[in-house]
């Protein structure tokens, strides 16, 4: 019988976030590949462009004129997923297989620059310090309205990933319920909690900064890694090093050098396949409910489908739809590859 190897073997990974489990199948990724490739799209896209509805000045689905703005700007969503109107409801608590519900909140879209042909990683940190400030202010504002206990700040970068519109933006979504993701990490956040009297990311963390083999990014306040128990080929997560629970409680040297590990982070990804690289990003942090909790430790993760190239994509198929999610490349290879990249974005070292 043969010793285990993690790097070569099939196994499970634990995500104690969520209580899930993840199969690694490492020997996998050495497979040739004749799957499905994606067609590039490399158009040069202008700083302005008159038929962007995000654009300064131009006009929206709903007839309102954008500002002329400068930096961020935020505006209630035209096509909102929630809405704000509160709904007589009587739930019918003998109901075994069609239960429904109201569901309350408000959607907004953040535009992270007025330049149409930006993204996050070609941004200057500055630009980006204001973008989480822009952050902070909505969390602060919609967290204050009675019915809202959860605010969602997420951001869907690149038409892979169902973004319909190139220019720079996020979106947050503030609801009356925890979405099902959420309220699973808060039941395990809690748990840990109420054991150790310390946050599972607290502890987490100081271990992965001792093996330093998941390790992408680190500076003074946050660190950015793959985490052990990651799906996505290149998924990653921010997360700070103080016990922070949401993001209004950042130091400005935080909010300085969470700026700047954002910017190294998404370059790191363009850099990778020298494409604007396409992800899910989304904030994790303390709920908006008038409760403490302690439990929780802010962080950010980053969920990217690509695999093999800027044409291979990861898909969630077959067994990870019937049985549990996947992945060939290990974690910590992934990490590897995506530490070896510049700070420097390709665009840049092109240029010179």
């Amino acid at each position: 019988m043969k010793n285990f190897d993690i790097n070569e073997d099939p196994h499970r990974r634990y995500n104690p976030l969520i209580n899930e489990w993840v199969l690694v199948s490492p020997h996998r990724s050495k497979r040739p590949w004749q799957g499905q490739n994606e067609t590039v799209i490399s158009d040069t896209l202008p700083e302005y462009d008159p038929t962007c509805y995000l654009c300064p000045g131009n006009v929206r689905a709903n007839g309102m004129v954008n500002p002329d703005y400068e930096s961020s700007f935020v505006f209630e969503n035209d096509f909102a997923a929630l809405k704000q109107e509160e709904i007589a409801f009587e739930e019918n608590k003998n109901e075994t297989f069609f239960k429904a519900k109201p569901e309350r909140g408000i959607s907004r879209v953040v535009c992270f620059s007025p330049k149409h042909n930006l993204t996050l990683p070609e941004m200057s940190a500055d630009a980006i310090e204001n973008i989480i400030h822009t952050w902070q202010k909505e969390y602060t504002d919609l967290g204050n309205v009675d019915y809202i206990n959860h605010v969602q700040i997420f951001e869907n970068k690149g038409s892979v990933m169902g973004c319909s519109n190139p220019h720079p933006h996020g979106q947050i979504w503030a609801q009356s319920s925890l979405p099902t993701e959420v309220e699973k990490t808060q039941s395990n956040l809690k748990a840990y909690f109420d054991k150790h009297n310390k946050t599972l990311l607290e502890d987490y963390v100081k271990e992965e900064l001792k093996l330093d083999e998941r390790i992408v990014i680190d500076n003074d306040h946050f660190v950015a890694l793959v985490p052990f128990w990651a799906i996505w080929p290149y998924e990653t997560m921010i997360v700070s090093k103080r016990n922070v629970n949401k993001i209004t409680d950042f130091t400005e040297a935080e909010v300085v050098d969470f700026a700047i590990i954002l910017k190294q982070l998404t370059t790191k990804y363009d850099n990778l396949f020298e494409t604007s690289f396409p992800y899910s990003s989304g904030i994790h942090q303390s709920p908006t409910d008038g409760e403490l909790h302690p439990e929780w430790h802010f962080h950010m993760h980053f969920y990217p489908p690509l695999l093999r190239s800027a044409t291979v994509k990861k898909f969630m198929v077959g067994y990870e739809m019937m049985g549990e999610s996947q992945r060939d490349i290990t974690p910590e290879k992934s990490t590897e590859i995506l530490k070896n990249q510049s700070n420097v974005h390709y665009k840049r070292l092109t240029k010179t």
